[in-house]
């Protein structure tokens, strides 16, 4: 008898837990639906769900949506309204005269400018650096010779080599009296902040705060992949860098993953757009620290910068709790509006539908579409997953070339010779959905020449894929693009 009414027990208990797996199952189904997404993005995570009991429900609400949290959420929108005057006011001082941009170009900035608010600034000089050393030496040299104020955000903070060169420059410019702030994410500078560097900066006066900090309670109240991706380096206000180049030296970062160095780019940009990068991460730091971005904005050197050169820049930057899919949306303005030439250049390549049809219809039309990545990647699936979309993209006339070099890098996007997009933005969902990003588009012949002579350079260390022979890879290789691809919209 006690067996009996024991293995009656059991039964009423697996079919409660198999109620309630069911229960969460269709209640984040609806959830996911509700939200409407991709349909690519919407059914990865419906088989995610529907097809691993309670272990896809958990993955779901670890990673599924783009939850800050609430405390960080409230802050990005606290923080909206004074970044957006503040631009305004920027416009107002230095407005676009888009008589000089070609049609595309006028495309592109009124997207942005509608979708975001962030106009496009005239007169401004950019140097474009495609040499790790130089720009280490650029940088060291504009921080020993600053007065006032320097300021660094990067994803990657990496000690030794020339990253140990500019500990000891911001020490020195500390020691100066110069106010000097250092911003990292947690997560890509987990290295960094038990290093010795950390704490000797700290002692030394300059300022180092890890934003979007991880933990195990939080990974219940916020998604903890999440990150800070963006690459700025603002001195006195005056001068500003961004680009792909963490801080980290190429000489030394993941040597032993047998990839090659890393291959990147920056830009130093001075006249009024260097505000424009400045308030963007005076917004990441008040953001993080609520120093008060009254008193923070005196300390950070907030001025108006005179015109220095001709081109016209806008700084675009993108992530969660700003205007979703603005930054995707620019990148399909710019290929649709090519007629001539478009160049992409890209380390991670996960395109959605939308992309992926942007970029066949410019091939077709008769535009020359060259898709340039890293033969060798850190990310495998993420590799398979791009490849999976090569075979069309071929069959199209879109040409792909795998650099040999090293790890290609470089995020960046020529348009006809005209319109460059330069910045830390990979040309994949989690760029586009995920991370906190900085782009900036510029309107600037010379420059779009300059990057395009660079993507040249890249190009010949690169071997072009040839249909015939990429379609005879094996089936287990398709197999395995196949079912990345699959996951692409997750990754």
């Amino acid at each position: 008898m006690y067996r009996y009414f024991a293995s009656q027990g059991s039964y009423s208990i697996a079919l409660a837990f198999l109620a309630l797996d069911w229960l969460i199952r269709i209640v984040l189904g609806i959830r996911v639906v509700m939200r409407r997404g991709t349909v690519g993005f919407t059914l990865a995570w419906l088989g995610v769900i529907l097809f691993l009991p309670l272990l896809g429900a958990f993955v779901y609400l670890l990673l599924g949506e783009r939850r800050l949290g609430t405390r960080r959420a409230k802050r990005i929108t606290e923080l909206h309204k004074p970044y957006l005057d503040w631009l305004e006011g920027l416009s107002a001082d230095f407005p676009c005269d888009d008589s000089r941009l070609s049609r595309g170009a006028v495309m592109i900035r009124r997207l942005a400018r509608g979708n975001s608010g962030i106009p496009a600034l005239p007169g401004n000089t950019l140097e474009l650096i495609d040499d790790a050393n130089r720009f280490f030496d650029r940088l060291i040299a504009d921080i020993d010779a600053a007065q006032s104020s320097v300021h660094l955000e990067f994803y990657i903070w990496e000690p030794g080599g020339r990253t140990d060169d500019v500990v000891a420059a911001l020490l020195r410019a500390a020691g100066r009296k110069v106010t000097c702030r250092v911003l990292v994410d947690d997560v890509g500078s987990s290295d960094f902040a038990s290093h010795p560097s950390w704490e000797q900066l700290r002692a030394g006066g300059v300022k180092v705060v890890p934003m979007l900090e991880v933990g195990f309670i939080r990974t219940f109240f916020a998604r903890v992949d999440l990150r800070n991706h963006r690459k700025i380096a603002v001195i006195d206000g005056s001068i500003g860098y961004t680009g792909s180049q963490n801080m980290a030296d190429p000489a030394l970062f993941m040597k032993d993953a047998e990839l090659g160095e890393w291959i990147d780019a920056m830009v130093r940009i001075t006249g009024p757009a260097v505000e424009a990068l400045q308030v963007t991460l005076l917004a990441d730091w008040e953001f993080e620290t609520y120093e008060g971005i009254d008193s923070a904005a005196d300390s950070f050197d907030l001025k108006r910068n005179q015109p220095s050169g001709d081109a016209i820049v806008q700084v675009v930057p993108s992530g969660p709790g700003l205007l979703q899919a603005t930054i995707q949306e620019l990148i399909l303005t710019a290929i649709y509006s090519s007629e001539r030439e478009l160049v992409l250049t890209t380390p991670y390549f996960i395109p959605d539908d939308a992309m992926v049809k942007a970029l066949k219809s410019a091939a077709t039309r008769g535009v020359e579409v060259t898709l340039v990545v890293p033969r060798k990647s850190d990310g495998h699936i993420v590799k398979l997953a791009g490849e999976a979309y090569f075979e069309e993209l071929l069959e199209a006339g879109v040409k792909i070339a795998r650099f040999e070099g090293g790890l290609l890098h470089t995020k960046a996007i020529t348009v006809d010779g005209e319109v460059a997009m330069f910045g830390s933005v990979n040309l994949d969902m989690r760029s586009f959905y995920l991370n906190f990003e900085v782009s900036v588009f510029v309107y600037a012949d010379y420059f779009a020449k300059e990057v395009g002579q660079l993507q040249s350079r890249y190009l010949e260390s690169s071997t072009y894929l040839e249909l015939a022979k990429w379609r005879e890879r094996s089936i287990a290789r398709k197999l395995a693009q196949n079912l990345a691809q699959l996951l692409s919209p997750l990754l």
